[in-house]
């Protein structure tokens, strides 16, 4: 049989993630922090780009002024999106300038109208740096080192005790296997266990313990005068002390349940986490991408854009591209408009970013507005699809402009994928709550409990029935467990 060939067309559509596309998208999902590293990036690498403070008359921050043959539609298009004005957002909010203000020689001249007054160059000339009058706090392996260091041990020993100090987690346990530290150190385990006790009762006490009982019991040992019920509760009873069962702890010991509550008040003294007070981490600050604020009834929406530089197109490669025309210049030519094009297409991404990420504030402010005025409980169900329908953009587009992004309201701060939650029936069968904000009535019943009879959660289920939110009991405990709250019987408080 043989076979024929034939031509046939088929049409069909795909979409194709070019450079520019994928750049685009990328830029949609960065912070402000972000965006400004790459922004930084782009000007060192294209020429063609140029940070500047203001924006000559007659001039705008693009390409307007290059030759047609390269202000393509590219160019035409960001044009006309730079036209773009909102009685909201003003075209200055779109770039963001930076202060040129000399703060310095402004302290001078404020200084020297005392002569006898020496200006703060003067003063800070004869004073140490300011790396100089920095600290550092001493950590925990420090600490433990210094203290090995007084103890009389052999070259292996001591070695051994490095290897066991730097193995210890942030709250001072030893979760690592003590035989493999000892043949790596050269000892035999029954050696790793002696030096291994002896870092235990280095300060803090129960350091260097492998589990909670072990650095209670180090810790119980030390007590003056010893306490031998407080050891036997934590050698035998440790679960039962966990789950507040005092009543079980005195009957097997045999020992009165006020004898109970007295040793247990002991062991709540304890430091369950000896590393904890030598372990600081650094703060995380957290810069608002969007400022929300509230001008009589109306919200206002401001994007935070401090330190990013203004863009625009280099006049000296305009001048270039002009004479390579003029000359012929081909390769000259072809290097100034892709690098042109670049940049033209960065100016306009991070417009229409802008845009996007207003927009979308926007449409939060409006859905959520009874939050923006009274707080978290106010909070309503929204989801991606709503705000992509309001602002007719997909909601992966959404997710993107929500992603690592925060907002300043006058109630907090918030990322703004927290606005987008789940919904919670009303038992009357009206408007169903956010699961946020059953998540703060939650919270708030707990806070206000009695410690000494703490609420169950079918007793929550119950007084958030009263308020007219229908939920399960499962979903009670599976919230609380998202707050970090223990179940009742773990926080009911007897003594």
């Amino acid at each position: 049989m043989a076979l024929e060939i034939k031509q046939s067309l088929k049409l069909s559509q795909q979409l194709v993630m070019t450079p520019q596309l994928q750049q685009a998208i990328k830029l949609l999902q960065l912070n402000r922090m972000e965006l400004q590293e790459v922004v930084n990036q782009e000007m060192m690498e294209n020429p063609i780009l140029e940070e500047t403070t203001e924006i000559p008359e007659g001039e705008t921050s693009t390409s307007t002024d290059s030759p047609s043959e390269v202000a393509d539609p590219e160019a035409e298009q960001l044009r006309d999106e730079q036209s773009f004005v909102k009685p909201k957002l003003q075209e200055e909010q779109l770039v963001v300038g930076k202060d040129d203000f000399n703060w310095e020689s402004y302290v001078e001249d404020f200084n020297s109208t005392s002569s006898s007054t020496p200006s703060m160059r003067e003063i800070n000339d004869e004073l140490p740096s300011f790396e100089n009058v920095l600290t550092k706090t001493t950590s925990l392996e420090d600490h433990l080192a210094w203290q090995l260091s007084m103890v009389s041990l052999t070259e292996h020993e001591r070695h051994l005790g490095e290897l066991i100090i730097g193995n210890l987690s942030d709250d001072g346990y030893f979760n690592t296997n003590l035989e493999d530290i000892a043949r790596e150190a050269g000892l035999v385990l029954e050696d790793a266990e002696e030096i291994l006790k002896i870092i235990q009762n280095f300060d803090p006490v129960g350091v260097g313990s492998r589990n909670l009982q072990e650095c209670l019991s180090i810790q119980a040992k030390f007590l003056v005068p010893r306490h031998p019920l407080v050891e036997q509760i934590i050698e035998r009873h440790l679960n039962d002390l966990e789950r507040k069962n005092y009543s079980a702890i005195s009957k097997t010991l045999g020992v009165s349940l006020e004898k109970i509550i007295e040793a247990t008040r002991l062991i709540l003294e304890f430091e369950p986490k000896p590393g904890r007070s030598f372990h600081t981490s650094d703060t995380q600050y957290i810069t608002p991408d969007i400022y929300v604020y509230k001008v009589a009834d109306e919200f206002m929406i401001v994007l935070n854009e401090d330190g990013m530089p203004k863009l625009r197109i280099s006049p000296y490669y305009k001048n270039i591209l002009a004479s390579a025309q003029k000359e012929q210049n081909k390769i000259t030519k072809e290097y100034v408009q892709d690098k042109l094009r670049s940049a033209v297409w960065l100016i306009r991404s991070i417009h229409n970013r802008q845009k996007t990420i207003y927009k979308v504030t926007e449409a939060i402010v409006r859905r959520q507005r009874e939050f923006f005025e009274r707080g978290v409980q106010h909070l309503k169900p929204m989801i991606l699809k709503d705000v992509a329908n309001d602002i007719g953009m997909h909601e992966s587009t959404i997710s993107r402009v929500t992603t690592n992004k925060f907002v300043h309201t006058p109630v907090g701060i918030f990322e703004l994928k927290y606005f987008f939650n789940s919904s919670i029936n009303a038992a009357d069968g009206s408007d169903s709550l956010a699961s946020e904000a059953v998540k703060e009535k939650i919270r708030q019943m707990i806070q206000r409990e009695d410690p000494k009879n703490p609420l169950s959660d079918q007793k929550i289920v119950e007084l958030l029935r009263a308020e007219n939110i229908d939920i399960a009991r499962r979903t009670v405990a599976k919230y609380r467990d998202m707050l970090g709250i223990l179940s009742s019987g773990k926080r009911k408080k007897i003594i």
